[in-house]
């Protein structure tokens, strides 16, 4: 797909990769950062969209690998929403297939800038009752919008670790590091059949794919081991700041 990729362009992609995993891992947006990346040498914005898909599997496959190691990953929460976000990754990524990723920009922008301030102003405070993790499958609302963020993240990616904390933390009481562990598992839920059908549909270019991987690994690692350590507080300031990142970098697309 890339007329030419030298040395310096490949080290580029890999630190952008690198920069994505840390915020893809800890809030959302990185792919604000890595889809310009990769349209910058010349991919076209459907095949860009699909590619990147390659890294972000391999960071969230990284962090899920993290996350379980620390005992912060629960297999009924997985097998809860194994299959509303499966099948919203599907009929998101074909749909992303045929129309134009520019059309969600506006709902991605409010998406990542109301769904963060709710995070971070959030009480911590729970009574018993509503600590208690609840399944999707709860009520309809709570499995649509687990459909619905598996669909956004088969169309879109970019953004959809803000719709995920939403869905994880407003609907089915998650804490916030916990919504951080279940995120990255669901991303590799969705993320895994949407690459499938750009696979099918031959729109992956491999070799910068694969290097944003790399990067995206190391830094899905370094995350991993910062929102383990850090008290809540500090883990939502990250979230601000890198709300304001992200959206100011998808502002300048």
């Amino acid at each position: 797909m890339l007329n030419s990729f030298d040395i310096y362009q490949a080290i580029i992609l890999i630190v952008i990769g690198l920069m994505a995993g840390v915020i893809n891992t800890l809030a959302g947006g990185g792919s604000n950062l890595s889809l310009p990346a990769l349209m910058m040498y010349g991919l076209p914005a459907d095949v860009a969209n699909a590619t990147n898909r390659v890294g972000v599997l391999m960071q969230c496959i990284t962090a899920t690998r993290g996350f379980y190691k620390h005992d912060k990953i629960e297999a009924a929460a997985v097998k809860d929403s194994f299959v509303p976000l499966l099948l919203g990754g599907l009929v998101g990524a074909i749909a992303a297939s045929y129309i134009n990723v520019e059309l969600l920009k506006p709902m991605l922008l409010g998406t990542m800038i109301l769904v963060s301030l709710w995070v971070v102003f959030k009480s911590d405070i729970q009574t018993e009752e509503e600590s208690k993790r609840k399944s999707c499958y709860d009520s309809k609302l709570s499995l649509l919008a687990t459909f619905a963020a598996g669909f956004y993240g088969g169309f879109v990616q970019a953004g959809v670790g803000f719709v995920l904390l939403a869905t994880f933390m407003g609907l089915l009481n998650y804490d916030l590091l916990r919504a951080n562990a279940m995120k990255v598992v669901a991303t590799v839920i969705f993320t895994s059949i949407a690459l499938l059908v750009f696979i099918f549909r031959d729109q992956i270019a491999w070799l910068p794919g694969i290097l944003l991987g790399l990067g995206s690994m190391a830094g899905a690692q370094v995350a991993v081991k910062f929102a383990i350590d850090v008290k809540v507080k500090t883990l939502k300031v990250m979230v601000l700041v890198m709300t304001i990142f992200a959206s100011a970098a998808a502002f300048i697309q």
